[in-house]
């Protein structure tokens, strides 16, 4: 993008500054209510991100921008400027999303924003203590290979991508003997690393810098992009699948041995790898107003099982964890299977792109690939040569290296499952210390299942300061500022809803993922109001003051009717302008089943039309899992092991595995 005009400039600031305005009010110790965003270099921040941003959207934002400066929008007071936002965005779904996406940025970055020493003037009227922990100064455990320009390795099985899914097939065939490459477009990070600053680790470990929305604005995409994947962010639940998810992936999709004792055997020896248990899951103030709003309800509720090293857990230190965990007690795939990977004598390369998936005959011969450094920008051609070849980018990218190489079937894509998800924030009487403890350790499941196996599950959340700001970018950036004045009183509740029709990934026309995703199943819509109405009458039976959600409903209060506030939100429709929809699970993308016209790859995980291309990441689910996927991907990873090697994994424990797996709840 060009650089923006003196006069784009302007506009900009005065767009920041109307959605984080500067306020009077009477008692603002700690200028909060004073301090408008370009204070804080919002601007600059927002300059930089549309720098960055396709040139497609980079000239529509300059559109916006010089069409608001063409009604002298900068030279207007702020409840114009508002009254001109809201003019714009009704006049073309364009400009609806793009004026969203620079509120909703606005926001985030204020918040996010910080100064050398790592604080933000904004944190103190909220009680956020922001980073607490010195990262340790110990070096990495694994080396990443960094390739010569034009390098070719020789692998017997070449992984792309480093997370639930291929870590952990990368680590069961290093484990076997195989000589294992690993291809991983993120970077490399380790315990000192770990600063805990949401925007430092969503520009280098989350996917598209953490911001990424569906191409039709309809959903915001939560994903890793670092070495690990998302084993390295994610909240770390442990849910074993539903025995209905079980018996229909068996009886409908043709994986006959995941309703069986078998399947039961991968998940012992994942949760065993990952020291799965549940005396690690502290209950912060959310978690306990779940616990308390399900008890008073009668409805049930278990403690989470998460993935974490007992030895060396860190209450405090889990509550950065989507941040990157400087304990190292997460054991995410980094800790794990890529550590056996790398002890086994694999090659792992970081910031590498995997371009294309190369076949011969119908039959895999390696991957294409560029490494880039991360500094420069340097780029360098790598060819790993290799009979089989494993796919494990993550649902929204997986499709999108299939359909560059022009493989897999006309099902490449379909069947983007995305477990919708919404969250209701709560203000109590008491600071809930939110940011403490990990993110999810309470699960409330009563509606798992609403009658047809598809339901949704109540649970807590990362504790954001951005990313909460952007939840609730109000289009009254006086509003806004009042909800961000009581986050440290407001409790996080969200569902993660089991949806019956899948969106799409296809590819546009430099090779780049295109995600679509819209909520038109009536039984998804119905499950969605319904998650909605659960968690307003989880928040009130629990002692909420208030209820905030999204950009647009009115406030609750404690002392109205909670059904006819639902009621307000029912009419409204969901996605791009309406109500909010985000996604942490992304499935079913190059499914696995037994017909080639409706699934991508065999049940084994093996294509249905090029031997040796497998896919090993959560894309091969047939349907969606209905819970967090972590354990339930890796545990067909591990199976998808053995079908690539021919043989059983006996690394496992077996008595720490059977208790492991007798202390997961199911989905």
């Amino acid at each position: 993008m060009a650089e923006l005009t003196p006069v784009q400039r302007e506009v900009l600031r005065a767009l920041v500054d109307t959605a984080v305005p500067s306020l009077q009010v009477e008692d603002d110790p700690h200028g909060f209510w004073a301090l408008p965003g370009s204070a804080v270099g919002v601007d600059q921040g927002l300059e930089q991100a549309l720098a960055d941003m396709s040139e497609a959207d980079q000239a529509g934002m300059a559109q916006l921008l010089d069409g608001l400066a063409m009604l002298g929008f900068q030279h207007q007071g702020r409840k114009t400027r508002e009254g001109m936002l809201g003019t714009a965005m009704a006049l073309a779904p364009e400009a609806l999303i793009a004026i969203s996406t620079l509120r909703g940025a606005s926001c985030l970055l204020a918040h996010s924003i910080t100064d050398a020493d790592g604080r933000n003037p904004f944190w103190p009227q909220y009680g956020y203590p922001g980073p607490v922990i010195t990262p340790p100064d110990t070096e990495p455990y694994i080396t990443p290979h960094v390739p010569t320009d034009g390098e070719v390795i020789e692998a017997d099985v070449v992984v792309v991508g480093s997370g639930a899914g291929g870590g952990t097939i990368a680590g069961v065939l290093a484990a076997q003997g195989k000589k294992v490459v690993v291809l991983e477009v993120g970077r490399a990070t380790s315990e000192r690393d770990y600063r805990q600053l949401e925007l430092e680790s969503s520009q280098t470990m989350m996917y598209r810098g953490g911001i990424a929305v569906s191409a039709d604005g309809n959903i915001g995409l939560l994903a890793g992009a670092t070495l690990g994947g998302g084993t390295t962010i994610n909240w770390h639940n442990c849910v074993k699948p539903s025995d209905a998810v079980r018996k229909e992936w068996a009886s409908e999709h043709g994986l006959s041995d995941v309703d069986s004792p078998e399947f039961d055997r991968h998940l012992e020896a994942v949760l065993a790898r990952m020291k799965a248990n549940d005396a690690c899951s502290d209950l912060n103030g959310p978690h306990q107003r779940i616990v308390e709003g399900a008890e008073k309800l009668g409805w049930s509720w278990h403690t989470a099982v998460r993935n974490v090293d007992k030895d060396t857990y860190d209450p405090v230190a889990a509550g950065y964890t989507q941040f990157g965990d400087p304990s190292g007690s997460k054991m995410s795939t980094l800790n794990t299977y890529l550590r056996d990977a790398f002890d086994h004598g694999a090659v792992i390369l970081a910031n590498t792109r995997a371009d294309q998936v190369c076949s011969e005959g119908g039959r895999a011969c390696g991957v294409a690939a560029t490494w880039t450094d991360p500094e420069t920008g340097e780029t360098r051609r790598v060819q790993v040569t290799a009979p089989d070849v494993v796919v494990a980018c993550g649902a929204l990218e997986t499709p999108a290296l299939l359909l560059r190489s022009g493989i897999g079937g006309p099902a490449v894509g379909k069947n983007l499952y995305l477990h919708p998800s919404a969250g209701i924030f709560g203000v109590y009487a008491e600071d809930q210390r939110a940011w403490w403890g990990p993110p999810q350790a309470a699960v409330m499941d009563q509606f798992r299942d609403l009658g047809d196996g598809y339901g949704f599950l109540v649970e807590g959340s990362q504790y954001y300061t951005g990313v909460f700001a952007f939840q609730l970018a109000r289009r009254d950036g006086a509003q806004a500022k009042e909800a961000m004045s009581k986050l440290g009183r407001m409790s996080d509740f969200l569902f993660v809803l089991r949806d019956h029709q899948g969106g799409e990934v296809t590819i546009d026309e430099n090779g780049e993922a295109v995600h679509t995703y819209a909520l038109t199943d009536e039984r998804d819509i119905a499950g969605y109001r319904k998650g909605l109405r659960v968690m307003a009458e989880l928040h009130e039976a629990a002692g909420a003051e208030e209820m905030w959600f999204g950009a647009t409903p009115r406030v609750w209060k404690r002392g109205e009717d909670v059904g006819a506030w639902c009621d307000e939100l029912d009419a409204m429709h969901i996605g791009a302008g309406g109500l909010f929809m985000g996604s942490a699970h992304q499935m079913g993308s190059a499914r696995m089943g037994t017909d080639p016209a409706t699934s991508v790859a065999q049940p084994t995980g093996e294509l249905h039309d090029v031997a040796g291309v497998w896919i090993g990441d959560t894309s091969a689910f047939p349907t969606p899992s209905g819970a967090n996927p972590m354990l339930t991907c890796m545990a067909l990873a591990h199976r998808t092991a053995e079908h690539i090697s021919g043989k059983r994994d006996e690394s496992a424990i077996p008595a720490q595995a059977e208790k492991a797996l007798d202390d997961a709840p199911a989905a």
